[in-house]
């Protein structure tokens, strides 16, 4: 991809999260005269990738909405003076004439355009300012090369990107979308907030962020997790903006180890040492999935992404769907949709159903992912199954699971006494379990497929063709035992000596800690226990610059480390 921006080509680059989409225009960078110029609709990241670019020593700047107005003109007067190998700016600022007027000025070899597929109307996240990337050009003495890049585009959007800002068909590199070091798992029929709670708890050390689908969900995970002594954050669109900055901080800076968050949060932060992402709700399409999902493992180390499904979420997001300020979007909003319900209920290979989805063919399984491992022993439920099913037909099939469960426990809920459902044969036949644990069992049947939801204020649930079978005796069914959670990265003494370290550190530049050295860096060094500068250069991501700034510590608590273990 370098050598093609260096030999002057218009590319499309389309490459995984954590796959190294910033290098190809940041090398460039170093080797071109001028300033390349880096299109991102992503504040957060801009100051992550400055923050990054400034500990390696390279001189680099971003103008967004953040700044004051004595930041912004000197930012811009360094700019205009040279004084910058790479300038952010927000695509909402191609929009200023008077900016535009200040880049004329400016030698500008190359413009990065990063979160491309926010050009195409076909994409996931189309954003109107996009459209207005063309203008740029059209201002500039000299045309600059101009590079794309995106982590999640179909063959589809990645033609309309290349129509859109001319880029020939042979300048495209697919990488390819596996991530070999994900680890992808779906979670049906269980509470949610019994496994979010136990999974941080057994990985109380690493960092993880948890997607929900709305602020009420966001708030309420939020509650759980603090009051379980979880150091956590949380950020959605409902928060103030100075609140919103606070909280993703204290995530960057490592004093909340989880981040609860809508996905307004998420797409901009640069921090590579996220050992899980767990999808509270199932998002509302396999862009916006894998995307977030993503954000797990940018450093190349294993790293966890649970799907948390249950039928209730398919309406809610139907009913965000339908909000949308744009009605000629629902439509294929909702098939995306439905490509995202197919999944949660595939039984085959997770990773290859997504790669599938993005275009590639010829897909092998990936053998590591919740379904190729899967060796959870099988349970025959039929007798509970027809229990239920018979109780909702026995309720009209008028009501919702919750309403269904308390009948089948027995529950004395005045409502329930007024229709007269504790006069039915199916009242109390599992009077034994809780309420709670039946809801999670009919969870269980709707994404069987033995019970359907009917949509609408209030959802019903009755039972299918497939049911029927069930109840008729023709069909057995078989329920798996729960997902138990598990702990995504090894505990080890020299590695935690290492991070706390790096924390210190960190604090004291005032940067994000894996600015300092990622994750991989750190194992890379348990690994290799280097002894010399020479040694510590060998390790993953320690140039000369870093080895200057921070060999001798380093190499002091190894040294440390190594003499109490002889």
């Amino acid at each position: 991809m370098i050598e093609q921006v260096l030999q002057g080509d218009d590319s499309l680059c389309v490459m995984p999260t954590g796959g190294g989409k910033s290098v190809c225009y940041q090398v460039p960078a170093l080797a071109m005269e001028g300033t390349v110029l880096v299109i991102s609709p992503l504040i957060s990241l801009m100051k992550d990738q400055v923050d990054a670019l400034h500990q390696l020593g390279i001189p680099a700047a971003y103008i967004n909405s953040t700044l004051s107005s004595e930041e912004y003109f000197g930012t811009m007067d360094n700019a205009l003076e040279g004084k910058y190998k790479l300038l952010y700016v927000a695509p909402e600022r191609l929009d200023s004439e008077s900016f535009l007027n200040q880049l004329q000025k400016m030698t500008i070899p190359l413009i990065a355009i990063d979160e491309a597929h926010c050009i195409s109307q076909w994409g996931h996240d189309f954003r109107p300012s996009y459209r207005n990337i063309h203008r740029v050009f059209d201002y500039l003495r000299n045309r600059p090369i101009t590079l794309a890049l995106t982590a999640t585009a179909t063959p589809e959007v990645q033609d309309d990107i290349c129509q859109q800002l001319h880029i020939p068909p042979v300048s495209r590199v697919v990488t390819g979308f596996e991530r070999s070091n994900l680890l992808f798992s779906v979670v049906k029929g269980q509470n949610r907030d019994q496994f979010v709670k136990e999974y941080t708890q057994k990985n109380k050390n690493e960092s993880g962020i948890i997607y929900a689908a709305t602020r009420k969900a966001v708030e309420q995970v939020y509650l759980l997790l603090e009051k379980s002594g979880i150091p956590v954050a949380k950020y959605h669109a409902g928060l103030p903006d100075y609140e919103r900055q606070h909280q993703q901080d204290r995530f960057i800076m490592e004093d909340a180890r989880v981040m609860v968050a809508t996905n307004a949060f998420g797409m901009g932060i640069d921090k590579s040492n996220i050992r899980y992402v767990i999808h509270y709700q199932m998002p509302k399409n396999m862009e916006s999935y894998y995307q977030e999902a993503g954000r797990a493992g940018r450093d190349g180390l294993d790293s966890d992404c649970y799907l948390l499904f249950s039928s209730q979420d398919v309406l809610t997001q139907r009913f965000l769907i339908e909000q949308s300020p744009d009605p000629s979007r629902v439509s294929n909003e909702i098939k995306k949709m439905q490509v995202m319900v197919d999944y949660c209920h595939t039984e085959g290979c997770l990773q290859k159903h997504i790669i599938k989805y993005f275009g590639e063919e010829d897909v092998e399984d990936c053998g590591r992912c919740g379904n190729c491992t899967d060796t959870r022993e099988q349970f025959d439920v039929t007798v509970d199954t027809q229990k239920v099913l018979s109780c909702v037909i026995r309720m009209g099939q008028r009501f919702g699971k919750t309403m269904v469960a308390q009948v089948l426990t027995g529950s004395r809920n005045k409502k329930l006494k007024e229709l007269n459902f504790d006069e039915l044969s199916t009242y109390g036949l599992m009077k034994g379990r809780n309420a709670k644990d039946v809801a999670d069992f009919i969870e269980f049947l709707i994404s069987k497929n033995y019970l359907q939801v009917e949509s609408g204020p209030y959802p019903t649930i009755f039972v299918s063709e497939d049911g029927k079978d069930v109840l008729l005796g023709k069909v057995k069914v078989w329920r798996k035992g729960e997902m138990v959670t598990t702990v995504v990265a090894t505990d080890d003494p020299l590695f935690n000596e290492l991070r706390a370290m790096r924390l210190k550190l960190a604090q004291e530049a005032g940067v994000p800690p894996f600015v300092i050295f990622s994750d991989k860096t750190l194992r890379d060094m348990v690994t290799k226990m280097p002894a010399t500068n020479e040694e510590l250069l060998t390790v993953q991501g320690v140039g000369e610059t870093k080895l200057e700034r921070y060999g001798e510590v380093f190499l002091e608590i190894i040294h440390s480390f190594s003499t109490q273990q002889a």
